[in-house]
């Protein structure tokens, strides 16, 4: 890739490691006509990949899984190499990426069968009905900086899984792994129906323009003007956006699992995940404990750039801009009476931030009701469980919660009183690793979800009703021309009797 810096005539973005701000690698910025390009081969290699069905598509996707898995130690390379992530952080990807393979080529038979309602209506019941599931030729899926292997294994599987194509366009800020997902595809000697296209915001309209089907994930203001470019094709969409993701502690917690949960759930990743615990809600009995606790831990954090040797838990940030987002946020709060526990700055050494408690925070700072996307967890004090569920509800964010409570009953019973696509009772982010059931965001965090079992691979699909006769069929049906008093009240008066109730039924 590297060679394509000497081409005057190829324009290119450097990727660099935002830990130390080298340059690692060079991917081209690719054009509208070379988007629409690879969208045009897509489409002539789909029909083969569709006719294949499930098991003949799986045999590819476990060929891919072997190669994901034999390969996983370079592609954690790549991947420290681009988002100065932790190895521990870096090596999850592609094991998670071998798991989805597992996971939708594994069920995506029984998901894409065809299903045979029944028929109640009079005038069907002697029809057979079949409802099918046809791929969209080309699924576009536009993918971003944090987790740049595994996102696409989140989205782009399910849709090769469901018969489709897809074109895969990677953030700007972490192309790399992208290409390498790319890249093993083909050299498994898959069919040719996985291209990526790298570039900046017009190679990603590009995209759009040329696709059947999009899922997006980014923030929130971006995926509005995706949402309207999409609209003017009416072409069908799913949106994963932001998220500004409450935890709510309740007094008969166990306050150590709970400040440890926390402070993964808040950090991971340098706290650059869309379902990140970014605000915290403590009922007032146990609030000192806590926070006592939560600042002990994240405070014995190590934090660094990695090498293969699992020395850090906590990375850099992907951009400079991100890490500058963080440090207006806790600048802020601290100037409108915040106090910092433990963090607060950034290093001095790359993109790194200092995995940082805030307390003695309210609704009045950015750091509680802005999306943060960084190592940051502010803390605030509630009365009781109701005060913590309004607060928490105050967001125009909906995309997950974490409720800690002994009480598992009370737990789920707070867990359905929350605005949010998921809440996890105890834990967090669990329900990322759990295919079975939507991840999806309410409000502003989103239209539609990936994941939810079948509902994973039939986003990906257009259903096709089917009506065949049961039995040898008249030459003309009731209700068909010429118009006939005695047949039309005698067909439709069946429907009534059917669906009417009491005298009504009998006209």
């Amino acid at each position: 890739m590297t060679d394509l810096a000497s081409r005057p005539d190829v324009a290119v973005i450097d990727v660099h490691n935002p830990a130390n701000g080298r340059t690692v690698g060079t991917v081209p910025i690719h054009s509208a006509e070379t988007v629409a390009a690879r969208a045009r081969e897509l489409r002539v290699a789909q029909p083969e990949w569709e006719a294949m069905g499930p098991r003949g598509r799986k045999r590819w996707l476990l060929a891919f899984q072997e190669w994901v898995l034999d390969n996983a130690e370079r592609l954690a390379d790549v991947l420290q190499s681009e988002t100065g992530k932790t190895r521990a952080e870096a090596s999850a990807e592609p094991t998670c990426v071998a798991d989805s393979l597992n996971y939708w080529s594994g069920h995506a038979e029984r998901f894409l069968a065809d299903e045979r309602p029944a028929s109640l209506n009079p005038l069907t019941i002697t029809k057979k009905l079949t409802t099918a599931y046809r791929p969209y030729p080309v699924v576009g899926v536009i993918t971003p900086w944090n987790f740049p292997f595994v996102m696409p294994g989140m989205d782009v599987i399910p849709a090769l899984a469901a018969g489709a194509a897809v074109l895969l366009k990677p953030s700007e800020v972490t192309p790399l792994s992208a290409v390498e997902f790319a890249r093993g595809w083909a050299e498994v000697g898959a069919p040719p129906v996985l291209a990526v296209c790298t570039g900046l915001g017009e190679t990603g309209a590009a995209l759009i323009d040329n696709v059947d089907y999009l899922q997006f994930t980014g923030s929130t203001a971006t995926g509005r003007k995706v949402a309207v470019a999409c609209a003017e094709r009416l072409l069908p969409f799913s949106l994963e956006l932001g998220g500004k993701d409450p935890a709510v502690v309740l007094a008969d917690a166990d306050l150590e699992r709970a400040a440890n949960g926390i402070a993964w759930g808040g950090l991971f990743n340098s706290g650059q995940v869309c379902v990140s615990v970014e605000r915290v809600y403590v009922e007032a009995p146990v609030y000192d404990a806590f926070v006592s606790r939560l600042a002990q831990t994240v405070s014995g954090l190590r934090q660094g750039e990695d090498d293969r040797g699992y020395r850090f838990d906590v990375g850099a940030l992907a951009t400079a801009a991100q890490r500058d987002i963080v440090a207006r946020h806790v600048d802020s709060a601290v100037a409108a009476g915040a106090r910092v526990l433990t963090g607060g700055k950034p290093t001095g050494v790359g993109t790194f931030f200092e995995p940082t408690v805030l307390v003695d925070v309210d609704h009045s700072m950015a750091c509680m009701t802005e999306e943060t996307f960084g190592p940051t967890l502010p803390v605030m004090k509630v009365a009781d469980e109701d005060e913590a569920v309004r607060l928490a509800n105050d967001s125009p964010y909906g995309l997950s919660a974490t409720v800690w409570t002994a009480d598992l009953e009370r737990g789920e019973r707070i867990a359905r009183r929350l605005d949010a696509g998921a809440v996890n009772i105890n834990d967090a982010m669990s329900n990322v690793f759990s295919y079975a059931v939507p991840m999806g965001g309410w409000k502003n965090s989103g239209v539609g979800a990936r994941y939810g079992g079948a509902a994973g691979v039939l986003k990906y699909c257009r259903p096709q009703a089917i009506t065949t006769p049961r039995m040898p069929t008249p030459k003309k049906e009731l209700i068909w021309y010429p118009v006939s008093r005695r047949r039309s009240r005698f067909a439709f008066g069946m429907v009534r009797a059917a669906a009417a109730r009491g005298r009504r039924r009998l006209g």
